[in-house]
């Protein structure tokens, strides 16, 4: 009795019929996506050969460097088809780290400006 009752299940796996269905994505959306991460890679490269300074320099890298990871983990890591849950749960952790470093760097500007204040010998 017990055979008869994997026997379906073994013949449709030896005739191929149970297969797993996968996405699908035209090459033209990748072709896409390298082109624009060759626009932005180019981008980034003329920040430097441009030669600019300061600010402005290392906010272009952080933007160009931030969109160019967005492409890649939406199209090639296949987070844009991704259920939301899955899209929070890789997203938010960095989202957060960014976050927390920020407040520690304003807090770091506060401790150095404190230390300045009342350490700092008079003249």
């Amino acid at each position: 009795m017990e055979g008869q009752l994997h026997a379906p299940v073994h013949s449709a796996i030896a005739t191929g019929a149970v297969h797993a269905k996968g996405q699908q994505h035209p090459i033209k959306l990748y072709l896409v996506v390298w082109g624009w991460l060759f626009v932005l890679s180019t981008c980034s490269y003329l920040v430097d050969y441009f030669g600019l300074h300061g600010y402005l320099r290392w906010s272009l890298i952080l933007l160009f460097m931030v969109l160019k990871a967005g492409l890649i983990v939406a199209v090639f890591m296949h987070m844009a088809w991704e259920r939301l849950a899955l899209a929070y749960a890789i997203l938010l952790p960095p989202i957060a780290v960014l976050v927390f470093v920020s407040i520690m760097v304003l807090e770091s500007e506060y401790t150095h400006f404190l230390r300045v204040l009342f350490f700092a010998t008079p003249s």
